[in-house]
């Protein structure tokens, strides 16, 4: 795992995981596998389990979810790199949950992310992603993040919701898919997860909470706040050099 993983817990607001880059080279080669639509065996390897496939796919249009177009902003670049940064992620901590792959088109106005936890046949939560790559962590929570997942919460959504998990429900063949989605309108399974780029300020323990400031105000229950943060101290010049390795890997396994 290109990505280690520490533990927090702020018992009356959030609770979540610190992410911190330790083999750039690596992440690098199974952001290349997402950007092949080579899912299944980035999951293999974060898994740690082996894998046969030796296909190599035609290069299509990898490369261009890596490439910022000419007078361009890297917005959509990033944004991209982190959503997959954090399916990477999510496969890691949540091994036995129905995860939604990475969009494999720019600004796509999907899901960030979302996972389904079924237990005994049921549904027992679906968690849904906001993924946001950004020099400004506390206004874009504020002011992007919050708003979206009180719309979740109030059901005011619930068609997107229900387009973006039945596909991931329909290979359940142990699960009665109609009852399945009848419980996620009806019942309270919404759990919510943010994860966000920070920088200096917000890499201090005195600041780091505040950046979560008003989740309790989105649902009650402390269970369904998840948090997830990565310091990056130059945002746009790193995403850019992580691009260019992918951009390698890339050319490696085509």
């Amino acid at each position: 795992m290109p990505i280690q993983l520490t533990k927090f817990d702020y018992l009356d607001l959030c609770y979540g995981y610190k992410w911190e880059i330790t083999d750039i080279n690596k992440l690098a080669h199974l952001i290349a596998k997402i950007a092949l639509g080579q899912h299944r065996h980035a999951k293999k390897i974060i898994e740690g389990s082996s894998s046969n496939i030796k296909y190599k796919p035609p290069l299509g249009n990898a490369i261009d979810l890596l490439t910022v177009p000419e007078n361009s902003d890297p917005w959509h670049r990033d944004g991209w790199l982190f959503q997959a940064i954090s399916w990477i992620v999510a496969n890691k901590i949540y091994q036995d949950s129905l995860i939604l792959y990475p969009h494999m088109i720019h600004a796509d106005k999907g899901f960030d992310g979302l996972h389904i936890t079924i237990k005994d046949k049921k549904i027992t939560e679906i968690t849904i992603y906001e993924d946001k790559a950004t020099k400004n962590p506390r206004k874009t929570i504020k002011d992007l993040v919050w708003p979206e997942f009180q719309e979740f919460e109030q059901g005011s959504r619930d068609n997107v919701l229900l387009a973006e998990i039945t596909p991931l429900l329909e290979g359940q063949r142990d699960l009665d898919i109609d009852e399945a989605i009848a419980s996620i309108i009806w019942s309270d399974l919404r759990h919510y997860r943010v994860s966000i780029t920070i920088g200096d300020t917000h890499n201090k323990e005195a600041y780091h909470k505040n950046l979560f400031d008003g989740y309790e105000d989105i649902t009650k229950e402390h269970i369904k706040r998840k948090a997830e943060t990565i310091y990056i101290q130059d945002l746009r010049e790193s995403m850019k050099d992580l691009a260019d390795k992918v951009i390698e890997e890339i050319n490696k396994i085509v």
